[in-house]
C-alpha cells in the first residue's frame, strides 16, 4: 500500500492512481483521522490529495462496498459508525458459527496453489508486524481481511461466503484499537490455521480457527471495557 508524499499531502502519480487514492482514504479511516460517522467531503479530499473528484468517488464506492463508508441520498458520504458493544458481541457469535466451519471445509477443498497464496499473505503480515505506524497497521488489516476471505471462498459454500462478506468483519475490528498486539499475536494463530489446512486436517483447522476467533475477541473486547 502506498502512502501520501511528504509534500503538501499530495499523492505520487502512479500508473494505478485509483489504488493510491483508495489506500490513502482507507488509511485515514483506519487511523480514525476520519472519525466514525464523520462526513466525508469529496471536494476536500480531492484538494488534499491533488487529484480530480473521479478517483475519489471511485475509492469511496469501493470503501462503501467494504462497509467502511456509508452513502446517504442527498447527503453524501460519511465514515461508517463504530461497532457498538452489542454489535461486537453479535459479530463474534456469528463468526464462531461460520469461520471454524469454513476452515474445516477449506482443509478438504482448498487447491495447493491457493494454500501457497494463503502462506504468502501470512508472510506479508509477518513483515508488516515489525513495522511501526498506522500505515503498516492499515496494510495489516487489509491483508488480514484477504486471509479470512480466502478461507471463506475456499469452503465451497456460497451462503457462508456471502454472510461473512456482508459482515465486513476485519476492517471494522481494526478500527477499534491501534495496538501492536493485534498484529503480533495474530501471526502465530494464522500460521496454525494454514498448517492445519496444508495437512488436510479438518478438525485441526476448525480448532485453530476457533482459537483464533476467541483470542481475537479478547484482544478487541478491551475497547468496551474502558
Amino acid at each position: 500500500m502506498a502512502v501520501p508524499s511528504a509534500v503538501a499531502g499530495l499523492l505520487r502519480r502512479p500508473a494505478r492512481l485509483g489504488d493510491e487514492v483508495y489506500s490513502a482514504i482507507f488509511s485515514r479511516i483506519m487511523a480514525l483521522e476520519i472519525a466514525p460517522g464523520a462526513r466525508i467531503s469529496v471536494d476536500a479530499l480531492a484538494r488534499e490529495l491533488g487529484v480530480s473528484q473521479t478517483p475519489i468517488r471511485e475509492a469511496l464506492t469501493r470503501l462503501e462496498s467494504e462497509g467502511l463508508v456509508v452513502k446517504t441520498h442527498l447527503v453524501g458520504y460519511s465514515a461508517a459508525p463504530q461497532l457498538s458493544a452489542g454489535q461486537f458481541n453479535d459479530l463474534y457469535e456469528l463468526r464462531m458459527q461460520l469461520e471454524p466451519f469454513a476452515a474445516a471445509k477449506a482443509a478438504q477443498l482448498m487447491p495447493e496453489a491457493v494454500m501457497g497464496q494463503l502462506a504468502g499473505l501470512c508472510a506479508d503480515m509477518s513483515a508488516l508486524a515489525h513495522n511501526e505506524g498506522l500505515g503498516a497497521y492499515a496494510q495489516f488489516a487489509q491483508l488480514d481481511m484477504a486471509f479470512h476471505d480466502q478461507i471463506a471462498a475456499s469452503a465451497g459454500n456460497r451462503l457462508v461466503l456471502e454472510a461473512l462478506a456482508r459482515l465486513h468483519t476485519h476492517v471494522h475490528l481494526f478500527r477499534l484499537v491501534f495496538n501492536a498486539r493485534v498484529t503480533a499475536d495474530a501471526l502465530e494463530e494464522h500460521n496454525n490455521i494454514v498448517a492445519a489446512i496444508r495437512r488436510r486436517d479438518s478438525l485441526a483447522a476448525q480448532a485453530a480457527m476457533t482459537a483464533h476467533i476467541e483470542a481475537s475477541r479478547m484482544r478487541f473486547a478491551a475497547r468496551y471495557q474502558q
